[in-house]
């Protein structure tokens, strides 16, 4: 539903990176239809699903992928180069979309001399600086310090709160326990139930299954 914030766990080869994939319209479902803001992505064109992609998807990533030797704007308007906008647009909304996660110090400062939390913060204005439908985020805290990783927590917290839909993939309970609703996927289904209950017997099962 939109402005949720859904977390998704389970075991690894559970099919999380699957329902990602799909959820990202990067993959299409074998079966079912998905509808993105009232449009039967299926019935798309390939063509079309990219533009879709690009105009109402967000992506973050564990692993950032920015450009090092880019300077922070310059890695944010790289998600607007194919829109039709002016340089000088992108840069104006490159800027702003920084200052709302709390870069505006930072806007030319090349990527591989910012912190980690710095670059996830980056890699964040960049999936949002389209104003994407959905923001999905894929183990968003996996390469940072702790509290690095509760920074950008709370930053994700505020854009919900600003009406942003998220979802996010984690294997932490303390992770999935901030969304509204957790889905537990195993062997390709889903389950849900109360976020934090969810969470914790989720990580449990991946931990026995570990050993």
């Amino acid at each position: 539903m939109p402005g949720e914030y859904v977390t998704v766990v389970g075991p690894s080869g559970s099919g999380k990176s699957t329902f990602l994939n799909v959820a990202g319209l990067l993959d299409r479902p074998s079966g079912g239809t998905y509808w993105l803001d009232g449009i039967d992505t299926g019935a798309l064109s390939e063509r079309d699903r990219t533009s879709l992609r690009g105009r109402r998807i967000g992506f973050v990533f564990q692993s950032f992928h920015l450009l090092a030797r880019r300077t922070a704007i310059e890695n944010v308007m790289l998600a607007m180069l194919y829109t039709g906008i002016s340089r000088r647009r992108r840069a104006e909304l490159a800027a702003r979309t920084l200052s709302l996660v709390g870069l505006q110090h930072r806007v030319h400062a090349q990527a591989g001399q910012l912190s980690g939390g710095e670059r996830q913060r980056v890699a964040i204005a960049r999936a949002l600086v389209n104003r994407p439908s959905l923001l999905l985020c894929d183990e968003p805290t996996g390469n940072l310090d702790t509290t690095t990783a509760a920074q950008v927590l709370e930053l994700i917290d505020e854009l919900h709160a600003d009406g942003f839909t998220i979802l996010v993939v984690t294997h932490d309970p303390s992770v999935a326990a901030r969304g509204q609703r957790c889905v537990v996927i195993r062997d390709g289904n889903l389950t849900e139930s109360d976020p934090l209950s969810t969470a914790v017997s989720a990580v449990q099962t991946i931990t026995e299954a570990a050993e």
